[in-house]
């Protein structure tokens, strides 16, 4: 490689890693703005804009427990985020294991109907979804909130690609000779295989339920089957906004930190899910 080439290279690679740079502050700074606010009064916060830390970590502390009982809010909220995480990876996983892996008249037309499906918005369905929960005596249950993430156009369309990307069909063909189950093979051979991807999965899932607002808002009534989102938005009606809106922004803090635990234990497996498909072959 001439000196010319090698120079072009080099001034690539930094121009790439000063982008890549850039958005990584990008990413990092509503986040530390978030964290900056958390330490300051609402007075500050609405008068004049910092980076640097205040000195209301506290009374935003005492405000926030005055006023919601975070913890529980946080343990509902999680209880609901694991079950639907649980279930839609599982039954996700089986639904995409089916359409990849067997050939049967239909195939494609679920295929198809499964994307048309993940084009239609969820908030469209949602007052035909209220009169069916309330038919049913469902209101202010969280069954409507983790039975329904079993049916995910979106995870069984990925795992299906996914699995489509990593499993050969020879790979089922040996433990079907030997006279192994469907289930079986799935559970000992196919599943362990998709890991990556259902870990994928699974974070967004857990995220996506985390973060829900909507729903829980409009079938949840008791206050104290309130998720945190919907807690965390009632905090400025509790008194004037400019008074709580530093609390808020400490209670959406305290909010993040499972997501983060969560993508900290799987983010190994957002990696190999993604270069799995580069090594087929």
């Amino acid at each position: 490689m001439s000196n010319s080439a090698r120079t072009k290279t080099m001034l690539i690679k930094a121009l790439l890693y000063l982008a890549l740079l850039i958005l990584a502050v990008l990413c990092v700074v509503p986040f530390w703005l978030m964290l900056v606010n958390s330490t300051r009064s609402g007075n500050e916060i609405m008068t004049s804009f910092s980076i640097l830390p205040g000195t209301s970590l506290m009374d935003n502390w005492n405000a926030v427990l005055g006023n919601l009982d975070i913890f529980h809010g946080m343990l509902n909220s999680a209880f609901i985020a694991v079950c639907s995480t649980v279930l839609v990876s599982y039954f996700s996983a089986l639904t995409a294991y089916g359409l990849a892996c067997y050939k049967f008249r239909g195939n494609n037309l679920i295929f198809i109907v499964m994307l048309i499906f993940m084009m239609v918005p969820a908030q469209l369905g949602l007052l035909g979804f209220y009169d069916l929960c309330n038919n049913l005596g469902l209101v202010n249950s969280y069954i409507p909130l983790i039975i329904p993430a079993i049916a995910s156009p979106g995870t069984v369309f990925f795992l299906r690609q996914y699995i489509k990307s990593v499993l050969p069909m020879a790979v089922l063909e040996a433990p079907r000779i030997d006279g192994a189950g469907e289930w079986k093979i799935f559970h000992r051979i196919v599943l362990p295989i998709m890991s990556p991807g259902i870990a994928t999965m699974a974070i967004g899932a857990f995220i996506g339920s985390w973060n829900a607002y909507l729903l829980p808002l409009v079938l949840l009534n008791k206050p104290e089957l309130h998720t945190l989102p919907v807690m965390i938005a009632s905090l400025n009606s509790v008194r004037d906004i400019a008074t709580n809106i530093g609390a808020t922004y400490l209670a959406v803090a305290i909010s993040v930190v499972p997501i983060i635990i969560v993508f900290c234990f799987c983010s190994k497996y957002i990696i190999s899910s993604i270069s799995a498909g580069s090594v087929k072959g």
